[in-house]
């Protein structure tokens, strides 16, 4: 029997269980054991909670580590070796036109040595459509 197999042949769990995380002594959310309705520091969080466009932070991510690979490929360097680069996504979106933002893009990369009009054309293709991340807001405080 392989070790993979050994894995998953545990038992899983039924339609109706519940998964809890405990945290370390000391750490986390004050208070322990269940949530009463007489404890207002627990209510309190599940109103701060943020939601997210998860598609939309996916679609960032995704672009954000094919900007670091493309930065890469025109520096010839490792992301740890890579001078300082500063390519803001949700400053270009602000940006109106398609021009301004590739003159913005071309002033980050001055430093480049290689030819950087490809990179700076598949970007523009890239955020096309792209909605700028909005700060997070807090409901019911």
């Amino acid at each position: 029997m392989s070790a993979a197999s050994t894995e998953t042949s545990a038992p899983l769990p039924t339609a109706g269980s519940r998964v809890f995380f405990q945290g370390a002594p000391g750490v986390g959310c004050v208070g322990s054991g269940p949530i009463t309705g007489d404890d207002p520091v627990q209510k309190r969080q599940g109103k701060v909670t943020v939601k997210y466009d998860r598609k939309e932070l996916r679609k960032r991510l995704v672009l954000e580590e094919w900007i670091i690979e493309q930065l890469s490929d025109l520096y010839d360097c490792e992301e740890e070796e890579m001078p300082e680069v500063e390519i803001d996504i949700d400053d270009l979106l602000e940006v109106t036109s398609d021009d301004d933002r590739a003159i913005k893009l071309q002033e980050s990369l001055i430093d480049c040595y290689k030819p950087t009009g490809d990179f700076v054309r598949d970007l523009l293709a890239r955020i096309r459509g792209m909605r700028k991340l909005s700060a997070p807001t807090k409901k019911g405080l």
